[in-house]
């Protein structure tokens, strides 16, 4: 299992969209919610994807191709 903290960042376009919804439906991966923010114009998330590592590879893919920013971040979150 991974466990690897990150910081996205979803533009305007997607703001709205339920992303770690439909990726936690879409993919096998827990989801740990750190801290959250959102405005009209942006929202940004810091949490940690958990998983086996095939599967978080596909998240960030997954992740990437929604139009979400990613930022890996240091073993503390």
């Amino acid at each position: 299992m991974v466990k690897l903290p990150l910081k996205l960042i979803y533009p305007e376009e997607i703001v709205t969209e339920p992303i770690v919804s439909k990726l936690a439906k879409e993919i096998d991966v827990l989801i740990n919610i750190r801290q959250a923010g959102v405005t009209d114009s942006e929202g940004w998330l810091v949490c940690e994807l958990d998983g086996s590592s095939e599967n978080v590879d596909m998240a960030l893919k997954w992740l990437e191709n929604h139009g979400v920013e990613i930022a890996i971040l240091g073993s503390e979150v």
